[in-house]
């Protein structure tokens, strides 16, 4: 169990230092603490039109349900605090979802989740406009993972919660990527 956290310890960071490299610009970071949660919440929101299944004493399981605790459960197993934090974004986006679905019709559903998702791309190619560089997932999809736990361990750092030494070791690794 101790060899796997060290390997899921290890990933993230490494993803981490890449994904730091494409955003060093304080205005990209700004749009992606807007762009990346509105993204996440419009994927939520249109994957809990879709059910998967009825589970007896608790109803139906979306795909939205579904995919949100499988991430969620990969973001804890990457960096536990950090993918804890992210329970923040996680649980109010299924909560939500679940609330809208149940009192608009699908097509009003639709169309929100579309504008959310359209809105926070424009924050993150604003942002990248600032920074002067490409998105991260351009490079490697797995980034688009990385996003939510770059957006989630930055404020970690801003409010001093942050893992002993995560900020030094990614910007470790970051400038030698650099």
């Amino acid at each position: 169990m101790v060899a796997s956290s060290l390997f899921a310890s290890s990933l993230f960071e490494r993803q981490m230092a890449m994904y730091t490299t494409y955003h060093r610009d304080s205005r990209n970071k700004a749009t992606h603490a807007v762009g990346i949660p509105l993204i996440v919440f419009s994927v939520v929101l249109a994957c809990t039109l879709v059910p998967v299944a009825e589970v007896a004493g608790f109803g139906t399981v979306t795909l939205g349900l579904a995919l949100s605790v499988m991430v969620w459960a990969l973001w804890i197993a990457l960096n536990r605090p950090v993918g804890l934090a992210l329970g923040l974004l996680v649980v109010p986006s299924v909560l939500l979802s679940a609330w809208l679905t149940e009192r608009l019709d699908a097509g009003a559903v639709r169309w929100l989740a579309l504008g959310l998702f359209v809105s926070g791309w424009v924050f993150q190619l604003v942002g990248h406009a600032f920074e002067g560089r490409k998105p991260a997932l351009v490079d490697n999809l797995f980034q688009a993972l990385i996003g939510p736990m770059f957006v989630a361990t930055e404020g970690l750092m801003a409010l001093g919660l942050a893992p002993a030494g995560l900020h030094e070791r990614i910007e470790r690794q970051a400038a030698s990527r650099s």
